[in-house]
């Protein structure tokens, strides 16, 4: 007769509690609801081995930067730090761009407080000649993976072109949502804005291309593109070619949700002392209106620009604290900041 009384007083807590039987069953997917989606641009995360068919000599602790153990585990705990940033719970997704391999995010989500998390990783080695990749964390328990692929972006004018894959991943939340993610890193302005366009460009029309492909299957699919685009909301590259506008724009269906903040002079990297946009969240409007089982949070999307992610020069201008500024070792985070989309 107890153990009656008792199993029932079990039951009647795991209610109260909002667990059932049909919630805690294996394999079910736990609620995203007020979880973040976080974007970073890492600033060259690379570990302390020499990869072989890469150009990675620099950071060894043999190479000019004298990169070693110690300050790979600062970075590493630099970049937790900042990814986690006045959020309550860990992101349930991480996209992550200037990263070297799969091993450095291993290294990551075992740091610090992601490592309270069971994340799992997206990922594919990339042509770039420096080696570096995108890659995604996302949370086991809240986030089924269904689908990844690379998108390669060529250009048949250039055929000793590289650069990194736009990293494409497909996956379901709970309640059988399912959402697309695109990781970026557009080819970068080196040798000039201008002299460079075409590069991204041509990784706009990837996007683009892949874009449309899921819009024609599902006109409402949730889509979410991340990452360093390496151009600002205004340049071609985003607005003509991806086709990603301002909110308030009719007809659009994909949102710049940083476009008013590039006019508000705001920024998530600086240029010269120059802020700009170059790291976006661009969503489809079917998720921006929330009309297939996703929605974001008032806030649309935020830069996370806080003290501890700054420098601050002699003049009181402000940047964000890197690892290196040329050959010198100041142990900072990124030179770009983190974005932030909540959920629900």
């Amino acid at each position: 007769m107890k153990k009656v009384v008792l199993l029932s007083i079990l039951i009647s807590v795991c209610s109260i509690n909002g667990f059932s039987q049909k919630e805690s069953k294996k394999g079910s997917l736990q609620s995203f609801h007020s979880r973040a989606i976080v974007s970073y641009n890492v600033e060259n995360l690379f570990d302390t081995i020499d990869d072989k068919g890469v150009i990675d000599e620099e950071f060894l602790p043999s190479g000019k930067l004298k990169w070693n153990s110690e300050r790979y585990q600062v970075k590493l705990d630099h970049l937790v730090e900042a990814i986690t940033m006045n959020l309550t719970e860990n992101p349930v997704i991480i996209g992550l761009v200037e990263i070297e391999n799969k091993g450095v995010l291993i290294d990551l989500k075992k740091t610090g407080r992601l490592a309270k998390t069971n994340y799992e990783i997206a990922h594919k080695d990339s042509p770039d000649a420096r080696g570096i990749d995108c890659g995604l964390l996302y949370d086991k328990s809240c986030f089924k993976l269904l689908a990844m692929e690379n998108l390669k972006v060529s250009i048949d004018s250039i055929p000793d072109f590289k650069t990194r894959d736009i990293l494409y991943v497909k996956g379901q939340l709970q309640g059988g949502k399912v959402i697309h993610l695109f990781v970026n890193h557009w080819p970068s302005r080196r040798g000039g804005e201008g002299e460079s366009e075409v590069k991204r460009i041509r990784a706009a029309e990837v996007a683009r291309a892949k874009v449309e492909k899921i819009l024609k299957a599902d006109p409402k699919a949730n889509i979410v593109l991340m990452g360093d685009f390496n151009d600002h909301p205004d340049n071609v590259s985003i607005q003509k070619v991806l086709k990603a506008k301002e909110v308030t724009e009719s007809g659009a269906d994909l949102l710049d949700l940083f476009a008013d903040d590039q006019k508000a002079g705001k920024g998530t990297h600086s240029f010269k002392g120059e802020w700009g946009i170059l790291d976006h969240f661009i969503v489809s409007k079917a998720l921006y209106n929330g009309s297939n089982g996703i929605s974001l949070s008032p806030n649309d999307g935020k830069i996370v620009y806080e003290e501890k992610l700054l420098f601050t020069g002699k003049d009181g201008s402000k940047k964000p604290s890197t690892t290196y500024g040329g050959p010198n070792y100041y142990g900072g985070y990124s030179d770009h900041l983190p974005i932030q989309l909540i959920l629900k």
